[in-house]
């Protein structure tokens, strides 16, 4: 067994032996845990730890032919270095040195988030949210193998659902509203005995957790992708015990005092980069703010509605004429070329148009090192190390009325305008004379009507074959 694998299967065999049993088992939680103590032989709960993010450096080592075990134990000890422990949590030095970066995460509301649901005042995130997101945040939950669609892997910093275009983070708005409401048609549901300040403490520990796995991400990315580094002759990102090398001692020869200063140089090489790389994440997630889409006023010649239940009452009010023609004009968008909703969504917007595509997650560590996602031969290696098997990306069911960004009118319009970040769901692009900003109002009436008609065909009485026939 290589390295990388034997310390991912020590790491992780508590949460592997828990998730492996329940789906088989289909036993309640807490006897599962119990269970697991005395196969395990253990008198109690390890303390949560971190995990590496293996399957990002083992698609390094499958595709540049590198070993990277060292490089990861290097990267490790930075993020801790950084960011602390579950149950410690800290953050860079750097931010106390920097208004603008202590103004993006409040320690007071990492210490209340992390840590142990038992501890008084501590452990919302554990409690809450790591039964699905992982400790890490990486999505690797206990149930998460079970959850459609998988739960958010925080370490890209990558969110769906906000109010910035495509490729920008997200406002702390945006997080805070998916943590207060849940998602709907998603297991991401309203927990209604948190507190306000409890959402906001949540809202600062999801950061937190992206902030530090995009960082391992880059850290890696940096170091294999640059080429400074040798791994296949030994070279290391950055060697802790050099830390606090401080003056070269005495009665050192000139080759000695030469190896002395190099080994100083890089060890500030690798944590001033390491610094770097943290200080940009943190940029983009302050410069989201100067990023937020205006969403425009809906246009007065005619209804744009903000719920179904709207539609319904203005389609039997007298404006029902102008939002029929707006309703048509949205399903020629619809089915036309330029914005080509339906080669996704279907002809008539059931989801059952292009159904085999996946989402960036997945092809972060499948396509993109030539790998296909349904060859699942060959992701056994990564399978191994904690991906979770590529589940095709589909499109959303208009008739359903479920919108997991939100159903208002304003919603609708930032997805479609900008896109889902991480999804195969692009920004529009406008076409003068085709596909006009206007018109995305009348795709959102389209949308509404799509699932009036789902309602009024699952009202519509069938015909009973076993039915007497009347006669004259």
């Amino acid at each position: 067994m290589d390295p990388i694998r034997d310390r991912y299967t020590r790491r992780l065999c508590w949460t592997e032996m828990m998730s492996t049993k329940q789906l088989k088992l289909f036993v309640p939680a807490s006897l599962l845990c119990s269970l697991a103590v005395l196969v395990a032989g253990c008198r109690e709960t390890p303390p949560a730890t971190f995990d590496p993010n293996f399957v990002h450096a083992m698609k390094y080592q499958i595709r540049e032919e590198i070993p990277m075990d060292q490089p990861m134990d290097d990267t490790f000890w930075i993020l801790t270095e950084m960011f602390g422990t579950p149950d410690q949590p800290k953050l860079p030095a750097f931010v106390a040195e920097e208004e603008d970066f202590a103004s993006l995460v409040s320690m007071d509301n990492l210490m209340k988030a992390s840590g142990d649901p038992g501890t008084p005042g501590r452990g919302l995130y554990q409690k809450h949210c790591a039964t699905c997101h992982g400790v890490s945040g990486d999505g690797r939950g206990a149930t998460s193998s079970v959850v459609v669609p998988y739960p958010r892997d925080y370490r890209k910093g990558v969110f769906k659902f906000t109010s910035t275009p495509r490729g920008v983070k997200p406002l702390r708005e945006d997080l805070t509203r998916l943590i207060r409401n849940g998602i709907e048609g998603t297991a991401m549901v309203k927990i209604n005995e948190l507190t306000e300040e409890d959402v906001q403490a949540l809202t600062d520990y999801v950061i937190y957790l992206s902030w530090r796995g995009e960082l391992e991400r880059s850290i890696i990315d940096e170091a294999v992708l640059s080429g400074d580094w040798a791994f296949d002759e030994g070279d290391r990102i950055i060697v802790p015990e050099d830390r606090d090398l401080g003056e070269p001692p005495a009665g050192l020869s000139d080759e000695q005092l030469d190896e002395f200063e190099t080994r100083v140089e890089n060890f500030e090489y690798g944590w001033e980069l390491a610094e770097e790389l943290a200080m940009d994440i943190a940029d983009s997630w302050l410069e989201a703010e100067d990023e937020v889409v205006e969403v425009p006023e809906p246009p007065s010649d005619f209804p744009v509605t903000d719920s179904y239940d709207e539609y319904v009452q203005v389609k039997n009010s007298d404006q029902s004429a102008a939002l029929a023609d707006s309703v048509q004009r949205g399903r020629e968008v619809f089915l036309g070329k330029i914005a080509a909703c339906s080669t996704c969504h279907g002809k008539t917007g059931q989801g059952d148009g292009q159904t085999t595509d996946y989402d960036d997650w997945t092809k972060d560590w499948t396509l993109k090192i030539g790998l296909k996602p349904d060859d699942r031969d060959s992701l056994i290696p990564l399978l191994a190390r904690g991906a979770l098997a590529p589940v095709n990306a589909k499109p959303r069911n208009f008739s359903t009325g479920v919108f997991h960004g939100g159903e208002s009118a304003s919603d609708l319009y930032l997805r479609i305008t900008q896109g889902i970040d991480g999804t195969p769901m692009p920004a529009a692009t406008f076409v003068e004379g085709e596909f006009e900003e206007v018109d995305v109002w009348h795709l959102i009436n389209f949308i509404r009507s799509l699932e009036d008609q789902a309602q009024m065909e699952s009202q519509t009485p069938t015909e009973d074959p076993q039915a007497e026939t009347p006669t004259a």
